[in-house]
């Protein structure tokens, strides 16, 4: 696919242009005359990075992706093609580069292409979760129900992430209120103290004088403290890059006092999730474990579900290694053990799911109503040492001259 700059009119006769993908130049040109638009200009872009935008991660809102998802499940039922029902969400969207992929998608969809496979070129739009299901879908027929089972999956996973979000970014939030606070301190008040202390050249406390070197070396060494601001984001992001140091990373997370729990089983809810939405639209197991291997986001994790896929293709039990890994409570293994005898695997985990989803919720609330006093105790107590150390000595010269 390449991208096009056109110029052109409407059927109003009101001047046109913009960009837009395709195959070739008649392609695009057909294309914008079935929405109304007579082309009288059109080139292709060259592929260069004056014309690529970078996004990192993700560049669709996960709320416009879920209505996306629940438009065209509608759609779909009412009996209107793939083809169109992606062309009419195309020009509806909000999301600009979900536009543009589904304009990029109903192109090879009318040139014979599975929907799938058309999505499945667009990973940074289409995550490997919903390619999998589609396909799934696209054989049996239910693409309507399996569209809707995604959205609901999407929503809940959004869910649960914003609410481990919200916890975890509280005290991080507060931490870099309390720096800003002490940088401003250090900076600007305490240097002001230091010329009116040596007016009256009075001895200073302790306390003071280990506040004014720290307020000395910050304005003389801050180039240091963003040098070491940058090193230690650089090497997180090293770090999280490669698997043998995410694993430790995850590890460090998941036994971190607090939060640890928290993101436990939000991690066991996104598993038993992904693992219940993929069993009922029928993908095998094998392929269910693969497919959330690489949706986990979590390296501890994934070295379990990686073992449990040995055990399956070994003839033993999905719940067996499972069973020997810290991670997962007996509550979970239990499920799973019982779902695999009864053949109900995919209910059981979905009510482990539902479980777990409710347990983050309850928990993250619990935090955060926890670590409110405590991180404005720890705001107070690091502001209230700096201010009594100036007002300490003011007292002294108060005394002194009176």
């Amino acid at each position: 696919m390449a991208q096009f700059q056109y110029i052109g009119r409407d059927s109003s006769g009101k001047a046109r242009k913009g960009k837009v993908m395709g195959s070739s130049r008649k392609e695009v040109v057909v294309n914008l005359r079935e929405k109304g638009i007579a082309v009288t200009d059109i080139i292709e872009l060259e592929t260069s990075l004056l014309n690529v935008e970078i996004t990192i991660g993700n560049p669709v809102k996960t709320q416009d992706f879920v209505i996306y998802l629940r438009q065209f499940s509608t759609l779909i039922v009412a009996g209107v093609t793939i083809a169109e029902a992606t062309k009419i969400l195309a020009e509806q969207t909000e999301s600009k580069h979900l536009r543009n992929a589904l304009k990029s998608v109903e192109a090879d969809v009318r040139s014979g292409k599975p929907f799938s496979v058309a999505a499945a070129s667009h990973k940074k739009i289409f995550p490997p979760m919903f390619i999998y299901l589609v396909q799934a879908g696209e054989a049996s027929g239910d693409l309507d129900e399996t569209l809707d089972r995604l959205a609901t999956y999407f929503e809940k996973q959004h869910y649960s992430m914003q609410k481990v979000k919200s916890a975890l970014m509280y005290p991080i939030a507060i931490a870099i209120v309390a720096i800003g606070v002490v940088i401003f301190l250090l900076t600007n008040v305490v240097p002001m103290f230091v010329s009116m202390f040596a007016q009256f050249d009075a001895e200073l406390p302790a306390i003071t004088k280990m506040v004014m070197a720290m307020s000395n070396w910050l304005q003389s060494f801050w180039w240091l403290v963003l040098i070491l601001v940058v090193a230690l984001i650089a090497g997180f992001m090293v770090i999280k890059s490669r698997p043998s140091s995410k694993y430790h990373l995850d590890y460090a997370l998941l036994k971190m006092p607090l939060f640890g729990k928290l993101t436990q089983k939000a991690i066991i809810a996104r598993m038993t999730r992904t693992l219940s939405s993929l069993f009922k639209s029928s993908v095998p197991i094998l392929e269910a474990l693969t497919i959330v291997e690489r949706v986990v986001l979590n390296e501890v994790m994934t070295r379990v579900l990686r073992d449990a896929r040995a055990s399956l293709e070994s003839g033993r039990t999905l719940s067996e290694p499972m069973r020997q890994h810290w991670i997962f409570p007996p509550l979970v293994t239990q499920m799973i053990a019982i779902g695999e005898q009864s053949g109900s695997l995919d209910i059981m985990l979905e009510k482990v799911s539902e479980f777990y989803e409710k347990e983050v919720d309850a928990t993250a609330d619990a935090l955060k109503g926890l670590i409110e006093p405590i991180m404005i105790i720890f705001l107070a107590v690091i502001v209230g040492f700096i201010v009594l150390s100036l007002m300490v000595p003011m007292f002294d010269i108060f005394n002194q001259v009176k």
